[in-house]
């Protein structure tokens, strides 16, 4: 490929970290194969290629399914479900929570949200560390026993917020400058969230941030 061929394909992908100058000096070494695997690997990367303009429409498909179940929620009958149908406004005006994200809470989280239930909806989505104790050693670790489609969706809710929320931007700030890594300073944002989204469900009010009391110094 030429490098404005490089250039251009970076570009599309949004890759910043490496050049296309870079990218062209590597070389991979040569991998001896069998006579005719290269020839059959070759029509079977081919037929791969083809289906994906399939997966691309089946996805963004399931996409429009999604939001559509969703708008469908919040429009609901009155009666029993009216609250159901609330929760759904309610999660959805968090900062950082999309499509998917909103539907991932409400599949693998249904019965801790219905119940208001911080503490196990923390549980369930691995936000809540485990502490190791032995003696006059404590040890406090991140929690691998959870609902992992919950815990991913909790990820990317918290990398949303970074964008989207400055007071999450400055709570991450904080934990790191803590001395905190990445990933335990995105549970610390995506912890918070979980107490802010209770607190809305339990006031059954959509979320403003203007509402939210100025914090205390240090907090």
């Amino acid at each position: 490929m030429r490098p404005a061929q490089v250039r251009q394909l970076l570009r599309d992908h949004r890759m910043r970290r490496i050049t296309a100058e870079a990218l062209l000096t590597v070389r991979a070494p040569s991998v001896s194969l069998a006579p005719g695997v290269r020839e059959g690997v070759r029509v079977r990367i081919l037929d791969l290629v083809d289906e994906l303009p399939v997966l691309a429409r089946q996805r963004r498909a399931a996409e429009r399914r999604l939001a559509t179940t969703l708008e469908a929620m919040t429009q609901g009958p009155d009666g029993e479900s009216v609250r159901e149908h609330t929760d759904v406004t309610i999660l959805q005006s968090l900062p950082g929570i999309g499509t998917r994200i909103a539907a991932t809470m409400l599949a693998e989280a249904a019965d801790a949200l219905r119940d208001r239930d911080y503490h196990a909806l923390r549980l369930l989505a691995g936000a809540a560390p485990v502490t190791k104790r032995s003696g006059k050693s404590c040890v406090v670790i991140m929690r691998y026993a959870c609902n992992h489609h919950l815990q991913t969706a909790l990820y990317h809710w918290a990398r949303g917020c970074l964008q989207r929320d400055p007071r999450s931007r400055a709570h991450y700030a904080q934990l790191r400058r803590a001395g905190h890594g990445n990933a335990r300073a995105l549970r610390g944002v995506a912890d918070r969230m979980l107490t802010v989204l209770i607190a809305t469900l339990k006031t059954q009010m959509p979320y403003d941030a203007t509402r939210r009391r100025p914090r205390a110094a240090g907090a």
